[in-house]
């Protein structure tokens, strides 16, 4: 990518009659002749990496490689490459996370009706679905598919303008015309689907890295708290969803009976780096000091690739662990069974006053009555508090039997969850159908996977 804008960069001048036809032919031949192991023997010797592989293309095209480069500083060429990567891997990770929204999305619809308890402060609450469950963790994950897709198309580059960013050079070299010398630039990242900054110094502002990595640690921070649920939900307590295990998978090498919830497990590993990265990039764009320092340079180097790598095995992982989501219907039953009844207590108390009893008397025989029954559950028996209101004189004085085992049903006080689920559904599904990126980064700048 960088001889193809160092290629780009002496078209451009061939216009203004600084680079012959000749000289262009000759580049044209070698742009895609890399030769890693020569560049490095190089940057042994000189230590500049970009000066390294200049001279090595300038090396194979001996016509044209005298004019390589003309006017431009290092991070004209590696700058704008690296916004033309950062584009092309956003564009790639919003695609692995649209294919993982379309899991959920299956999902969602599958489970949508399906009763379960909701957990506040990891404690049984009140009833919802599993798919409305499904739903809130996709959400979050729509959320930051969205801002990826808007990033890779706002993302703007540094520009070809030289030493400290005034263009200087170029002005030299093309007449001190301005119009020429924008047109130049133009032409360059044009090439590569690229706009410029109406302004910036030797480097574009580091800001733009902590604002991607940002969006991705986004991304991987929904992940982990989707994985994290799973790892609680299929913790022995709980048992309710757990993620897919082979047959022949090893859960333990001491304890032969172990089901680790190892996918989700390195999800949350997989987020930490990304999250810690966010940390470097903002240290990088608080201190790349005046027009530029070389802080950021070998960080960047680690934490940008990295980010994204760690990022899209996030995704495939996530994608493998919905997929294969492992529901366990009768422990759902179970735990609705042994909490779900304390959370009928609010329709009863309404169902109560509506037949004209006095609320805070309800409120304290079901305050009571649940103390009691907590007790049983806490203890191991099953949740007798149906019974024991089926017993109250004043819960039968105001409510027929069908009436409140209408109310005990934890399974009818899902509200609106089945629905939203669904609806929530339907809109991943046409998002996904509508789902092609304005440009095709990866394509359009012919990388090869």
């Amino acid at each position: 990518m960088w001889r193809r804008l160092w290629l780009a960069l002496a078209q451009s001048q061939a216009k203004a009659g600084l680079v012959s036809e000749e000289e262009l032919a000759d580049l044209r031949r070698y742009v895609d002749a890399v030769d890693i192991p020569a560049a490095q023997e190089l940057e042994k010797e000189i230590k500049h990496d970009l000066m390294a592989e200049l001279r090595t293309y300038a090396s194979q095209a001996a016509v044209g490689g005298g004019k390589l480069h003309l006017g431009a500083t290092s991070m004209d060429v590696e700058d704008n490459v690296e916004i033309a990567r950062m584009r092309a891997a956003l564009s790639l990770l919003v695609k692995s996370i649209r294919a993982l929204l379309d899991s959920f999305a299956a999902k969602i619809e599958q489970y949508a009706a399906q009763p379960s308890l909701a957990y506040t402060h990891l404690q049984a609450a009140e009833p919802t679905t599993l798919g409305y469950r499904l739903a809130v963790w996709a959400q979050d994950i729509a959320l930051d598919c969205e801002a990826l897709s808007c990033l890779a198309e706002w993302l703007p580059a540094k520009g070809m303008r030289g030493a400290v960013g005034t263009s200087a050079s170029y002005m030299a070299l093309l007449g001190n015309h301005e119009a020429t010398v924008d047109g130049c630039e133009r032409a360059v990242l044009d090439a590569f689907g690229l706009h410029a900054l109406p302004v910036s110094a030797q480097t574009y502002p580091r800001r733009l890295d902590y604002v991607v990595i940002a969006a991705v640690a986004g991304f991987a921070a929904s992940a982990k708290k989707f994985a994290s649920d799973v790892r609680v939900l299929s913790s022995t307590p709980f048992g309710e969803v757990a993620e897919p295990f082979d047959q022949k998978q090893v859960g333990s090498s001491a304890m032969p009976f172990k089901r680790n919830p190892i996918l989700c497990e390195r999800i949350c590993s997989l987020a930490r780096i990304v999250g810690a990265h966010v940390q470097v990039a903002w240290q990088n764009a608080s201190e790349n000091l005046l027009e530029r320092t070389l802080d950021d340079s070998a960080n960047r180097r680690t934490i940008i690739p990295e980010s994204f790598l760690a990022a899209d095995e996030i995704a495939a992982l996530a994608h493998e662990v919905v997929g294969g989501l492992r529901v366990n219907k009768r422990r759902i039953a179970e735990n609705l069974a042994a909490f779900g009844p304390f959370a009928a207590s609010e329709p009863i108390m309404l169902a109560a006053v509506k037949n004209g009893a006095d609320r805070q008397a309800v409120h304290e025989v079901l305050r009571q009555a649940a103390l009691r029954a907590w007790e049983a559950v806490e203890g191991g028996a099953a949740n007798p508090l149906p019974a024991m209101l089926e017993r109250d004189p004043l819960i039968g004085r105001y409510l027929s039997k069908a009436q409140l085992q209408g109310c005990l049903d934890a399974s009818v006080h899902t509200g609106m969850a089945e629905r939203r689920a669904r609806a929530f559904a339907a809109k991943l599904k046409e998002r996904g159908a509508a789902a092609a990126p304005r440009h095709d980064y990866v394509r359009d700048l012919g990388i090869k996977l």
